[in-house]
């Protein structure tokens, strides 16, 4: 009955391939990472009209002693030193 479903309904699919519609990991607020992991914070910018994106700030172990207790302008400008940047973008639909 399966393969009828999806040939039915194939939108069905996606959702449970993909599960959009949850948000893992349960009960806990993405939108305060520094719960999560140490030397982090939250950034959003606008990128259109309505749009906004959030993002995670992680300064590297190195620097972990220097960021204990700074606030978000510490984090912005630590963006402006010399030390690379990575961006990992990653979500699913229930956290994006």
């Amino acid at each position: 009955s399966v393969p009828f479903l999806i040939r039915l309904f194939p939108a069905l699919l996606t959702k449970f391939v993909f599960l959009n519609f949850l948000a893992f990991p349960f009960f806990v607020d993405l939108r305060r990472p520094e719960l999560l992991l140490n030397n982090t914070v939250s950034l959003y910018l606008g990128t259109d009209p309505g749009i906004t994106v959030g993002i995670w700030h992680t300064v590297p172990g190195s620097r972990g002693a220097e960021a204990q207790g700074k606030d978000q302008h510490w984090y912005e400008e630590a963006l402006a030193d010399a030390h690379p940047i990575i961006i990992y973008l990653h979500g699913n639909g229930g956290t994006r």
